[in-house]
């Protein structure tokens, strides 16, 4: 008798970033359900997010430029930042979603520079993205449900480089990188958590 083997997730980060060479997972239990988690994460607003993963927010305080081109004076300082704005006013992409269990975002850069050089590469062309000199970095979101009343929050970054002397520049860089890294899971998980249990108590008041 054949026994049974449970199907493995098809995981975003799989897909688009296979064979990471630098990774950082942060796992952290929500006391809120699956529904009021995955909607905090999608929501999540970059703006409240004081140190983003590899400059993101330094790169999100200047997607207003970017949208209005030709607009005198200093940029505006956004009051919010999500997931789709970034996907439709910057070098990052949605890369894909499963609805209400996990989504992917991605870029292409030269992180190692003092300036770094970003590059999108649509969500069909990711994976095979292969042109020296670059690294690709996708960064998932992924929610499951642990128990009943509960959810467990995974945030999976992942770098993967194009050539061996783009990864000896990036190890090098990872080393300072790091800390930071390790810092900014920790606020974007506070962050979704605080919102989802906020996101759980409001419902549970509707039907109290």
């Amino acid at each position: 008798m054949t026994e049974h083997q449970p199907q493995a997730p098809d995981l975003l980060g799989d897909r688009f970033a296979p064979h990471p060479h630098f990774t950082v997972v942060r796992h952290s239990v929500v006391d809120a359900p699956t529904k009021e988690t995955y909607a905090a994460a999608r929501d999540l607003d970059l703006t409240d997010i004081h140190r983003g993963l590899f400059t993101t927010a330094e790169r999100v305080r200047e997607l207003p430029a970017r949208w209005r081109p030709g607009r005198h004076g200093p940029p505006r300082r956004p009051t919010r930042m999500t997931i789709d704005d970034l996907d439709s006013g910057s070098e990052w992409t949605l890369l894909g979603e499963h609805s209400g269990t996990e989504f992917a975002v991605g870029v292409a850069g030269k992180f190692w520079r003092p300036v770094i050089t970003w590059r999108r590469v649509d969500p069909e062309d990711f994976a095979d993205f292969a042109e020296p000199g670059y690294g690709k970095l996708v960064i998932t979101f992924g929610v499951r449900p642990y128990g009943a009343h509960r959810s467990l929050l995974t945030i999976d970054t992942r770098v993967q480089l194009t050539d061996p002397p783009s990864w000896l520049k990036f190890r090098r860089y990872w080393r300072v990188a790091y800390p930071f890294t390790q810092a900014a899971h920790t606020t974007l998980v506070r962050t979704i958590a605080q919102d989802a249990r906020d996101r759980s108590l409001a419902a549970y008041s509707r039907t109290d």
